[in-house]
């Protein structure tokens, strides 16, 4: 395995000197760029997951038209539990649907541990891809057990969550149970990434914001914080994002990840303050704010820019992922405008 410690992503991530801020956007390869629409055409969400030739060109797009910083592996977050032994699917326009939700005891014996064996198809897309990216790193990721519970528990996307906190705060023994073994899922999964060459991970919580501090810190950040200590000896940095965080930075922080990713709500000095001096920040300018016009785009990038130089180390990135409408010279102007600013 051979982290790229000299690029300028993997540097920012470690709070070292960069020669710009690097770049990156989550979501940069999909929906936005028509090269992935015409790829994906009659291709499901999880065939293409499972296809490292798909994988691999999916995954290069954004970097060849955009020159991000770092590429992210085209997966997605339900693709380990599916290779676990749970029935479900990626409805376009709904997400995961989950067949037989996991409600009871008897339920988790449908969630089988995952073995690096299940994902051989993850392990053969990332080599291809490190070959190919040469000096751009490569970002491994996957879901927080968190976030992969709701969707197990409520049968697919939610807004509400109800199920979800039932569990958790009714049956909080079947709670961690079914936790413990997303998160050994999640643990297993990342590192067959590492092992095959990426330069550094991302857990994504995505649906954490909907739980208060003192419910994220005693039922979900025990389960992450696993997580994220068993890629401690890794030897790459680990991100920790979440949407609608604002009360959660510090706990994330604390979770043990070397970067945290913030989302549009919170100012990065700010978020800076909260997290704690000794760890870089990704993030964070409102996805929306690429539909306002460039001048709008331009100030707006300043600012997170300035406020980014609050942490140790500063990711520039969106504050969410890229919309699907989005212009894709927007992004490619973005990423020019953001080496120009911060190599002055």
């Amino acid at each position: 395995m051979t982290v790229l410690e000299d690029s300028p992503f993997v540097r920012a991530c470690r709070g070292r000197s960069v020669p710009h801020t690097p770049v990156w956007f989550m979501r940069q390869a999909g929906r936005s760029l028509p090269e992935y629409r015409k790829i994906r055409e009659g291709v499901g969400m999880l065939e293409s997951c499972r296809r490292p030739d798909l994988v691999t060109e999916i995954t290069l797009q954004p970097v060849r038209r955009h020159g991000v910083d770092a590429a992210i592996l085209f997966s997605d977050i339900v693709v380990p539990i599916a290779a676990a032994g749970v029935d479900l699917d990626i409805v376009a326009g709904t997400g995961p649907v989950v067949a037989e939700p996991i409600r009871a005891e008897a339920d988790l014996e449908r969630l089988r541990p995952l073995a690096a064996g299940d994902v051989d198809f993850v392990s053969e897309s990332v080599k291809l891809l490190v070959a190919e990216l040469g000096s751009t790193p490569l970002i491994g990721f996957a879901g927080a057990p968190f976030t992969l519970a709701s969707y197990l528990i409520e049968g697919g996307p939610s807004r509400t969550y109800l199920k979800t906190k039932a569990m958790m705060y009714g049956a909080p023994e079947l709670w961690n149970a079914l936790l413990g073994r997303l998160a050994e899922i999640t643990s297993t999964f990342l590192r067959v990434q590492v092992d095959a060459g990426v330069s550094a991970v991302q857990l994504f919580d995505s649906w954490a914001g909907a739980l208060s501090e003192a419910d994220y810190r005693r039922y979900v950040m025990p389960h992450s914080a696993a997580v994220l200590r068993s890629l401690l000896d890794a030897g790459v940095p680990r991100i920790h994002f979440g949407v609608n965080t604002t009360v959660l930075l510090e706990a994330m922080g604390e979770a043990g990840a070397d970067v945290v990713g913030v989302d549009w709500r919170t100012p990065l000095d700010d978020a800076t303050r909260r997290i704690g001096p000794d760890r870089a920040v990704q993030g964070n300018l409102d996805p929306a704010m690429l539909f306002a016009g460039w001048e709008t785009v331009e100030r707006e990038t300043r600012r997170v820019l300035a406020q980014g130089k609050a942490a140790p180390g500063h990711v520039f990135n969106l504050g969410h992922g890229v919309m699907p409408e989005t212009d894709p010279e927007i992004l490619t102007r973005l990423v020019a405008l953001v080496h120009e600013v911060s190599g002055t």
